[in-house]
């Protein structure tokens, strides 16, 4: 299994001792509308074909930018997505617990997750995001006001790619509905495009909920 060296933030003031843990109720993203709204904002999306990835590369969307007391965005979602973590004032996890809802695997050590955007960069890209602004892909990639950032299981995350959910959907079945109201949550904030076949599947998968 690959292993990305992915380390811990506290987003609080914090010593150079050990901060206090998150707690079980801190442990996910905001969360996306619930499914009736969700179908509403499915319905507004433009359905286009997905353009071509000419001109893509993932620094184009500035990724893991500074958020304060030495940590990024990747350290904030490992800090928020956990359960009793504790980190060092070096930003580095020294325990706690993770979930992974893609797959229900429960992880301790931070290098069994990636931190995944909820609609990839490269779908985004080939969905409309590729006349943004760099500071429109910046916002994007580090977007923490919403539910396109979480931490999963590694080679879960690298199953899934920049596929999207006409061809891959979380392995755990009862996760299916929030993975298609945060899908839809964040193409409907960032006004992206989706294809005909992507458009049906998360019809399907509202059907879920």
């Amino acid at each position: 299994m690959k292993r990305t060296g992915i380390t811990v933030t506290a987003v609080t003031l914090f010593t150079a001792a050990l901060v206090a843990p998150a707690t079980a109720a801190d442990a996910a993203p905001p969360p996306p509308p619930d499914a009736g709204t969700a179908s509403q904002h499915l319905a507004a999306l433009t359905v286009q074909a997905e353009g071509s990835m000419d001109g893509y590369t993932r620094e184009k969307f500035p990724h893991w930018i500074d958020q304060g007391n030495n940590c990024n965005t990747r350290e904030v979602v490992l800090k928020r997505d956990g359960e009793n973590v504790q980190v060092n004032s070096e930003c580095q996890a020294v325990s706690g617990t993770w979930r992974s809802p893609y797959d229900g695997a429960v992880w301790t050590q931070r290098d069994d997750l990636d931190i995944d955007h909820m609609v990839p960069l490269a779908q985004a890209w080939r969905s409309g995001a590729n006349t943004w602004t760099t500071a429109r892909r910046r916002q994007f990639a580090n977007d923490l006001n919403s539910s396109q950032l979480w931490a999963v299981t590694d080679n879960v995350n690298q199953a899934k790619g920049d596929k999207d959910p006409a061809v891959w959907t979380p392995p755990l079945a009862s996760f299916r509905c929030m993975y298609a109201r945060s899908w839809i949550d964040v193409k409907y904030r960032y006004e992206l495009t989706v294809d005909s076949a992507e458009k049906a599947a998360l019809g399907r998968l509202l059907g879920t909920c």
